[in-house]
């Protein structure tokens, strides 16, 4: 099976040998990737929706994969019981409803080896999190596919302090790692606030003014954050 760009460097943070939990599978496109490769033992592909599970169904079907790949109904990870999985993939949707996932999926926190996340958005509130609850990140990596940006990260229970709001915006590992990807995306993002502030010349109006200083403000942090790459 042939994957994004996207799915394939999620496919590429799973360990040899794991037993994996997809959330949100949609059509099971992952799990499928990871047990014909021989990546993953077995694999247990979730949705909370059963228009994507049917279709993940008929795709496995097709991949004659049904006794190595289970389908199940649930809402994030409130039907997977401990040990039923070592690794977790949480990836293609935003970053408010990873945190929902992972908050109101507490009861498998110790037994999940590695979680796998590509928040789609708020990535700052999403390492913001991890860090409060005692994960740790411990990789990170960035593709650009079809025009978008997407970071893929692997944590697991541990202790890690940023100290910058840039370390948590663009990723203090991939800064670290000078990954050309995000230097790529920090220079987009420096282009698309300076067209911002260019269009809010001779606007006066508290609403400009607000937006002019957030945009003066993450113009600095990526400022920093090109500095260290």
């Amino acid at each position: 099976m042939k994957l994004s760009k996207r799915l394939e460097l999620v496919a590429s943070f799973v360990p040899e040998g794991s037993r994996i939990a997809d959330i949100g599978t949609d059509h099971g496109y992952i799990p499928i990737f990871l047990t014909e490769k021989g990546i993953c033992q077995s694999a247990l592909a979730m949705d909370v929706r059963e228009g994507p599970l049917s279709r993940a169904r008929e795709h496995i079907r097709e991949k004659n994969l049904e006794d190595r790949i289970q389908v199940r109904l649930g809402d994030g990870l409130k039907e997977l019981r401990p040990g039923e999985a070592d690794t977790v993939v949480i990836a293609g949707m935003g970053g408010q409803l990873v945190i929902h996932i992972l908050e109101e999926g507490r009861h498998m926190w110790d037994s999940v080896k590695t979680w796998i996340l590509s928040p789609q958005s708020e990535l700052d509130k999403v390492r913001r999190y991890l860090e409060q609850e005692g994960f740790m990140i411990c990789r990170e990596a960035m593709t650009l596919d079809e025009g978008k940006y997407y970071t893929v990260m692997a944590a697991a229970r541990g202790r890690m302090k940023y100290e910058e709001p840039w370390e948590y915006l663009y990723g203090k590992l991939l800064i670290q790692a000078k990954d050309p990807v995000l230097l790529d995306f920090l220079n987009q993002e420096e282009k698309r606030l300076k067209g911002i502030l260019g269009a809010l010349e001779g606007q006066d109006t508290p609403g400009a003014e607000a937006a002019r200083q957030t945009a003066v403000r993450q113009l600095g942090w990526i400022k920093e954050a090109k500095d260290a790459v």
